[in-house]
């Protein structure tokens, strides 16, 4: 399994890029799964690995691949590509685990340094990849990666208060 966490189509626009205040380079990317404890989970993909597909005003834009999300797509806002993109989607290597961290966000495991899995099982990944990040309708329902869970995007304006749902007392 390549793929272990992705996040569709999340806006640029819902993430505080330069949080001030003393809080530099403390910008999130908050995914959830779940509303309400218990079955609420929330996790900084931050420091996610895999390959993300930017979105412009006519669709894909841009394929890349980073060790780090949160530190690529925030270099994004600022090269080349700056006023191009509004919209990204991501697709992780590193499976989400249970354990959390002081704020209550549950970790990222380590990256590995190879990946298993067999050809046959990485091209049905890779064609799934391609037909979620790019939306499009054929055999969608079959396109899946499995062991891999879809997480959504926390708003800016909801972020507080999942924040505190999680918070370890």
């Amino acid at each position: 399994m390549l793929i272990r966490a992705y996040g569709l189509f999340w806006s640029a626009d819902e993430v505080e890029w330069y949080p001030g205040g003393g809080n530099k380079g403390r910008y999130m990317l908050l995914g959830r799964q779940g509303k309400q404890r218990p079955k609420l989970q929330l996790t900084d993909f931050r420091t996610q690995s895999g390959l993300y597909i930017l979105y412009g005003d006519y669709g894909p834009y841009y394929v890349g691949k980073a060790d780090r999300f949160g530190r690529r797509l925030k270099q994004h806002l600022n090269d080349r590509h700056a006023g191009k993109w509004s919209r990204f989607s991501w697709f992780g290597f590193r499976p989400v685990l249970t354990s959390r961290n002081e704020m209550g966000l549950q970790r990222l495991k380590e990256p590995r340094q190879k990946t298993r899995g067999t050809t046959p099982q990485a091209i049905s990944e890779m064609e799934a990849l391609l037909i979620r990040a790019l939306g499009l309708e054929n055999n969608y329902a079959k396109m899946r990666f499995p062991g891999a869970r879809e997480w959504k995007q926390v708003r800016l304006d909801e972020a507080e208060d999942y924040l505190k749902k999680v918070a370890t007392k």
